[in-house]
């Protein structure tokens, strides 16, 4: 069984690619660069997940489109940057310095947005699956992790926030675990855990 990936992140391609196994193939879904995006204007990591699997399932009659929407959760700033994760810094208006990546910018944003605020700087990354085929949702699954956020990043594996993103369990952040590794203990791998056997069982 062939699932369709509604993404062209490298960094969610290669954690997907990590959590096939030999009963299901995930794979990029094929022109996804042409199509244009829907607008992800949903409140919520479920909302936006269950947008943009029924749309692009809606484009490949036939196909099991998977979708995800996932981000960053942080407990002193009331959640933020939560569904904005990605936009963090183009939402807050934040100058960074030329040449940095986005990723880079909004992980600067978010320490900026850190540093006037005392105490703990506890957080999560939350991810929600949603499958749909000919625009009718099949499967969904949500997947968390906990963890703090440092004041400076460390590791050049991740992507995103995962720099910043501590395991204290692990004394590593995310960027600093191989691929296999991270997939045992990131929000995208819990949340692929359990999507997996609801997904065969339909």
């Amino acid at each position: 069984m062939t699932l369709y990936i509604a993404t062209t992140n490298p960094g969610k391609l290669r954690d997907f690619a990590a959590a096939a196994n030999h009963t299901i193939t995930i794979e990029p879904l094929p022109g996804l660069k042409e199509i244009p995006a829907p607008p992800e204007d949903e409140p919520t990591f479920e909302g936006n997940a269950r947008l943009k699997a029924i749309y692009y399932s809606r484009l490949v009659p036939g196909k099991i489109i998977l979708a995800d929407d996932s981000g960053l959760e942080v407990d002193a700033l009331n959640g933020a940057p939560g569904v904005r994760s990605a936009r963090y810094a183009e939402d807050s208006n934040f100058a960074a310095p030329s040449g940095v990546s986005t990723d880079e910018r909004n992980n600067l944003c978010l320490l900026e947005a850190l540093s006037k605020i005392p105490g703990p700087r506890t957080a999560r990354y939350h991810c929600v699956l949603a499958a749909a085929r000919d625009g009718e949702i099949t499967a969904m699954a949500h997947g968390t992790v906990e963890g703090e956020i440092l004041s400076a990043p460390r590791g050049t594996l991740g992507f995103g926030y995962d720099p910043l993103f501590y395991l204290p369990e692990q004394n590593k952040t995310m960027a600093e675990l191989d691929a296999q590794t991270k997939l045992a203990f990131s929000h995208r791998g819990r949340a692929l855990a359990t999507f997996v056997p609801l997904f065969e069982a339909n």
